[in-house]
This record gives C-alpha cells, sequence and structure tokens, in this order.
C-alpha cells in the first residue's frame, strides 16, 4: 500500500482532505458552526462520534475515518474538545470573515478581544485574527482549552494554529 503524500509530509492540503471527505457547502457555512475532521487515518478512536449529541460524526466501524452530517451537525465544537489528535476543528462564514474554532495547547493562552499571528497548517504566518472566545481547559470536555478566532475568509481553509505574541 502506498503511503499518502499528506502523511510523509505531516500535514494535509485543503484538496487533499475534500478528496476524503465532502466539503461543506458556502449556504451551510453561513448558517451556523460546522465540524470538520481533519482526520484522514483509519486508527481505532471514537471519542468524536461517542459525544455528538444529534450523532452528526459518521463512522461504521472505529478504524473508520469520520465524516460529519453537516446538515444535522449543530455547532456545539465537543468533538474539538475531546478529539485526542487535536484534528477536528469548526468553521463558521459570518460576513466577510470566518470563524474558526480549534484546540490550543501552547501558554500563553490568548486573551478574548487580543489580536493573534494566523498560522496554516505547516506553521506559516500568513495574517492576522482576533480571539472571539475561548474554553479553557477546566471547562472543556477534553483535556485541551479550545479557542474560537475570527480570521479573512480568504484564510478559513488554511488556518489551524495561531501565535500570542505579547510584547
Amino acid at each position: 500500500m502506498e503511503i499518502p503524500n499528506y502523511l510523509r509530509r505531516g500535514y494535509i492540503t485543503p484538496d487533499e482532505l475534500f478528496s476524503i471527505i465532502p466539503r461543506p457547502s458556502e449556504e451551510r457555512l453561513r448558517k451556523r458552526p460546522v465540524a470538520i475532521p481533519e482526520c484522514p487515518q483509519q486508527i481505532p478512536c471514537t471519542p468524536c462520534k461517542e459525544i455528538c449529541p444529534v450523532n452528526a460524526v459518521m463512522m461504521d466501524h472505529p478504524n473508520d475515518i469520520p465524516k460529519v452530517d453537516y446538515e444535522k451537525c449543530i455547532g456545539c465544537s465537543l468533538c474539538v474538545q475531546v478529539c485526542p489528535g487535536l484534528a477536528f476543528f469548526m468553521i463558521h462564514y459570518v460576513g466577510d470573515k470566518a470563524r474558526i474554532t480549534m484546540p490550543y495547547e501552547l501558554l500563553p493562552l490568548p486573551e478574548k478581544g487580543e489580536e493573534v499571528i494566523l498560522l496554516n497548517r505547516v506553521g506559516e504566518e500568513v495574517g492576522k485574527g482576533k480571539v472571539l472566545a475561548i474554553v479553557p481547559r477546566e471547562k472543556s470536555k477534553g483535556d485541551t482549552p479550545i479557542i474560537t478566532v475570527e480570521v479573512p475568509i480568504e484564510l478559513a481553509w488554511e488556518v489551524r494554529a495561531i501565535k500570542v505574541v505579547r510584547k
């Protein structure tokens, strides 16, 4: 079996991701936040499926790649909170911005309203964004804080991390 390029590189591109899972429609992305699984490996892991209160995460077997029924997803972010691989994100289009909810494992934890540097999947700086919300570790269903960052809409499928820079 040939090893996919994204496993060799250590990150998946949006085009590679959408060859594995369907891309939500723009109409759906504007309705409310929607869970996006960026989990392309078949490994025995089901916390996302188990925690989903509306059964929007679909996996027939524990080794399946999770897929989300975007119409069922209520945008609660529980899948983001419990994913041990930090491979779930929420995306919501609001006007000309996108709101991305993601795990954040580093210190310092950003503050609500703080401007942060946006990073792509490779760790390269791609712009600046604003922290809209934080679910601290103590209130998360998992072990990792969860943040929501507002980004330019054209970066919605690129931004997957942030850097906090304080003077």
